[in-house]
C-alpha cells in the first residue's frame, strides 16, 4: 500500500476506456483543470444524483476551464446505458481492473451490516492545469458537492 495522495502531489497518470468507445488519458487533458470524481456504481441513487449534479453544471465547469470526469469500476457498456438513461453530459471512464482506483487510493475496504468488502470510496480530486492535485474530497456526501467543487475550480484561476 502506497502512501495516500496529498494535495500538491502529481496526479497519477491514467489511460482508460470511456463511454462511447473512446479513451481518455491524463496526458490528453494537459493544460486543463480536471475534476475526477470516483463513484461506486452506475444507476444507484447517490451515484445518479451526483452524476446529474455534475452534468447540470457542465457549462459552468467549462467556463472555469475544467473537465469533469466520472470514474467507476463499471463497464463501458454500463456507462453508456447510464448516460443514455439519465441524459448525462459528462465523460465516464471504466476502470474494471481497478488500476486507477488503486492509484488514487479510492479502492478501499468498506463495511455494511457487519460485512466487509472492497469498494469505491466516493471521492473527488481537483487537478490543476499542470497535473498537480489541488484539492481532495474523501467520503463525499452528494448533496451540494458538485457546487463546492465548482467553487474550488473557479478559485484555481
Amino acid at each position: 500500500m502506497t502512501a495516500a495522495l496529498q494535495e500538491g502531489d502529481k496526479a497519477p497518470a491514467f489511460n482508460l476506456a470511456s463511454d462511447g468507445g473512446g479513451k481518455v488519458s491524463l496526458k490528453s487533458l494537459a493544460g486543463k483543470k480536471v475534476v475526477l470524481y470516483f463513484y461506486p456504481k452506475d444507476d444507484t441513487s447517490g451515484c445518479t444524483r451526483e452524476a446529474i449534479d455534475f452534468s447540470g453544471m457542465k457549462k459552468d465547469f467549462a467556463k472555469a476551464d475544467a473537465e469533469v470526469i466520472g470514474v467507476s469500476p463499471d463497464s463501458v457498456k454500463s456507462h453508456d446505458k447510464f448516460k443514455a438513461k439519465h441524459d448525462l453530459g459528462i465523460v465516464l471512464l471504466s476502470d474494471e481492473d481497478k488500476t486507477m482506483l488503486e492509484a488514487y487510493g479510492v479502492w478501499t475496504e468498506k463495511s455494511m451490516y457487519g460485512r466487509k468488502y472492497m469498494g469505491v470510496e466516493r471521492s473527488t480530486f481537483l487537478i490543476d492545469s499542470k497535473g498537480k492535485i489541488a484539492r481532495i474530497w474523501r467520503k463525499v456526501k452528494v448533496d451540494g458537492h458538485a457546487k463546492e467543487v465548482l467553487t474550488a475550480a473557479k478559485a484555481l484561476g
